[in-house]
């Protein structure tokens, strides 16, 4: 294939911190292979402070705007061959280049709770959207492309017959961190990171605590409002959960390296960049018996029913009896992973995206 000119929708990249969608973002951008052209796509130039030196970027406008639609009008002027965008809401009527959407999976749909920093506009239009599968088919049959991050999802994808465009899987990954000390030990703590959104069920960690035993300990990394750290606080024992009310990445990481393993009780998830981490740095996961934790975790982890406070208990308790094969085997599943193997697989769905395009 000659050369082409790939622009890369980086309008969701945060400023500041990343979330899931701007870590992805950032992530794919980073290990971009060097066969072809690309140029960032930005609407706020702070975004750039989060993504790679050395790339020609654009500005373009916000993805917010209520030209989004038609926002094909602005990047036809650019010359491009074709776009990647790490959502699938991108606008593509009228456009001139091929284009490559991601759908990183259908959790809305079972919980339609929108995340709460949304002005009420976004998060109205966010319930609707996820009334029907119709609009998801309109916007994911308007490119050449799909990408989505896990294989979970794009079995979702075919079951309810949302795309009949081909699909990519470009698993979302970590960052690589340096592995725990084997010698070391490990402290009696678990690592809870996650939002306290009620699908997250982080209730049933809190339960689970008084079962454990007196000298264990949940450390909880995110930020968290003051009605869910007193809510939670009542499920367990006093001091045996600590809210580090928004970690940053070093403390994360130390408490994720002395912990004995990482816990999670959500009854249903995109992917599970958290549990990517721990094994990472060789940390066992307890989990939630869930297909993408599955997909995940393999046999690494240990697996429980998230209704029950009582199997978290027991799950934890198993990985204590296998902890060190536990940890070796998290950190080659961990292996599978990788920023490059994921930005390999998105260039591929443009370059099969263009292709597709020129025969039609």
């Amino acid at each position: 294939m000659t050369r082409l000119r790939i622009g890369i929708d980086c309008r969701y990249v945060r400023v500041g911190r990343h979330d899931g969608i701007s870590r992805f973002t950032a992530g794919i951008v980073a290990h971009l292979p060097d066969r072809h052209d690309h140029v960032l796509l930005v609407h706020d130039e702070r975004q750039l402070d989060s993504l790679p030196d050395g790339i020609p970027w654009e500005r373009v406008p916000a993805p917010t705007e209520a030209g989004e639609p038609l926002v094909a009008r602005v990047v036809n002027r650019l010359g491009l061959d074709a776009v990647f965008s790490p959502m699938q809401t991108m606008g593509s009527r009228g456009r001139r280049y091929a284009l490559v959407l991601t759908l990183h999976d259908l959790i809305y749909y079972r919980n339609r709770t929108p995340p709460r920093e949304f002005s009420w506009p976004i998060r109205l239009g966010w319930r609707l959207f996820h009334l029907s599968w119709v609009p998801q088919r309109l916007l994911l049959n308007g490119a050449d492309g799909v990408v989505t991050v896990s294989e979970t999802t794009a079995g979702l994808i075919e079951r309810h017959r949302l795309t009949k465009r081909p699909v990519t899987v470009a698993h979302n990954a970590s960052d690589p961190a340096e592995p725990r000390d084997p010698g070391a030990g490990r402290d009696r703590t678990l690592v809870y990171m996650g939002s306290f959104m009620p699908y997250k069920n982080v209730e049933t960690l809190a339960a689970a605590m008084p079962l454990l035993g007196a000298d264990w300990t949940l450390h909880c990394m995110s930020r968290v409002s003051d009605a869910d750290r007193a809510r939670l606080e009542r499920l367990a024992p006093a001091g045996s959960i600590v809210f580090h009310d928004g970690a940053p990445d070093d403390e994360y990481l130390a408490v994720l390296r002395s912990a004995t393993a990482l816990v999670t009780a959500s009854r249903d998830e995109g992917f599970g960049i958290p549990l990517v981490e721990a094994m990472g740095v060789g940390t066992p996961v307890a989990v939630s018996d869930i297909p993408i934790f599955r997909e995940i975790g393999g046999t690494a982890a240990e697996y429980f029913d998230p209704a029950s406070p009582s199997a978290v208990a027991a799950a934890v308790r198993r990985l204590e009896c296998r902890w060190d094969d536990a940890s070796r085997a998290s950190l080659e599943r961990a292996a599978r992973f990788r920023w490059e193997d994921s930005a390999e697989q998105v260039v591929r769905a443009v370059e099969r995206a263009v292709e597709d395009r020129q025969r039609r």
